[in-house]
Formats: structure tokens, sequence, C-alpha cells
């Protein structure tokens, strides 16, 4: 997938969809539920309302600007996922988000209706930026209020819960947004499993520490071997 945030509008819909499929094939989310998004020029693609992605096409994609303002150039005319909001305040908070990804994912959304934070139990819980990923307070779907507690939950982070709903994360771009919610629920799981016995031990805050400083670099394209000894 194009890390080009100035590509096309038809190919970053066509991202879109095929991001919203792969979402539904890894079994993050199921019929109509969860949206998708990307920045596109001074605003930003987004999934329609109300239908699986087997049931729009590339020409539904949603353009939405800054200011909430929608243009539907699909035949259909469809309305913009009821989630627009919260895809807007993050890119208007996240100078580095370059698309975002919300799913009903089946972990993600037991643990939220828990309203549990995600705690320190495996060092990957650095990857999203801090040594948990929050869980947001609830508000009702499509509100500004759950907005702004979701912009609250992901202070420092990339990823967060939304109580009794789901969980939500962003990437530079669509691909890393889809790596990042993937790896979200694997963790909910693997967190899920590590409490049958009882409560998992936790890293402590100088080993998640250490875990935070190496994941600045984690991914980088070049490599340099530390010095023997």
């Amino acid at each position: 997938m194009s890390k080009d945030r100035n590509q096309s509008g038809n190919a970053l819909a066509g991202e879109l969809l095929a991001v919203a499929c792969a979402l539904k094939d890894h079994r993050l989310n199921v019929g109509a539920s969860g949206n998708v998004s990307a920045r596109c020029g001074d605003g930003f693609l987004i999934t329609p309302s109300g239908l699986p992605p087997e049931r729009y096409s590339v020409a539904d994609m949603v353009r939405v600007t800054m200011e909430g303002d929608c243009k539907r150039d699909g035949a259909g005319g469809l309305a913009p996922s009821s989630e627009w909001r919260i895809h807007r305040d993050i890119y208007a908070n996240a100078p580095e988000a370059g698309a975002v990804v919300h799913a009903h994912s089946p972990f993600a959304t037991a643990l939220a209706c828990q309203r549990l934070d995600i705690p320190p139990f495996h060092y990957m819980i650095a990857l999203f930026g801090g040594d948990s990923v929050r869980c947001a307070t609830y508000a009702t779907f499509g509100t500004e209020a759950l907005s702004k507690n979701v912009l609250a939950a992901l202070a420092g982070r990339n990823a967060c819960l939304l109580a009794n709903h789901g969980m939500l994360a962003y990437g530079r771009d669509l691909a890393h947004a889809l790596a990042q919610a993937i790896e979200l629920e694997t963790l909910c799981e693997q967190y899920w499993r590590a409490c049958q016995p009882g409560p998992p031990v936790l890293l402590s805050e100088e080993e998640m520490g250490e875990a935070l400083e190496r994941f600045r670099h984690y991914g980088a394209r070049e490599f340099k071997a530390s010095a023997s000894p």
C-alpha cells in the first residue's frame, strides 16, 4: 500500500476498500461494524455508514473536510461513517496520523466491555507509545463526547479501547494502521488468556522504559550491531 498522502483520491479509495475488507478477513469487524479513513488533501476519505464492505465500492468512499463538510461522490450519495468526528479530531490533533482504523474485534471489545486498560503484561504494549493501552470513557457512538474521550485516551498513544464499544488505532498510512489494529487485537487476546489463571505478572516501570526506548527505533531500515565486549 502506498505511503504517499498526496496520492489521487481514487487510488486512496481503493486502499480504503482493501483495508475494510482485510479487517473482515482478519475477523476484526463483522457486517457493517467499524470504519477506516485516510488523510486526503485538506481533509480525509472515510468508509460509508451502515454497510459491510462487500456492499460498497471505491466510488462510495466519502470525502470529509476538517470542518466536517461531506462530499458524497458515489452514485448512492452515501453518508460517512457515524464516527467521522473521531477520525477528524485525530487528524487535527496528531499530525503523524495518516490513517485511522476502528474495529469491534472480539477480544478488544470484550476487554472494553469490562472498561479495562491493558497494563504492561507484555513488552509489545510499547508499540502503541506508552506503558499501557487506555480504555476511553464511555459515550454514545457518533457523538462529540466520544471523540473527546478518545482523544484523552490517545494522549501519548496511537491506539486505545473504547468502553463498551471496541478499539481504535492509527498509523502513518493505511498499511501501518491495519498492522497496528491487528497487533492490538492479538495483544488483547493474549491478555485475556493470560488473566485466566490469575492476574499476569506485569513488567516494571524500568523494564517498560527500556522497551519504549527500543521501540523508538523499531522497524528502522538501518541496523547497527552492538559493539563486541
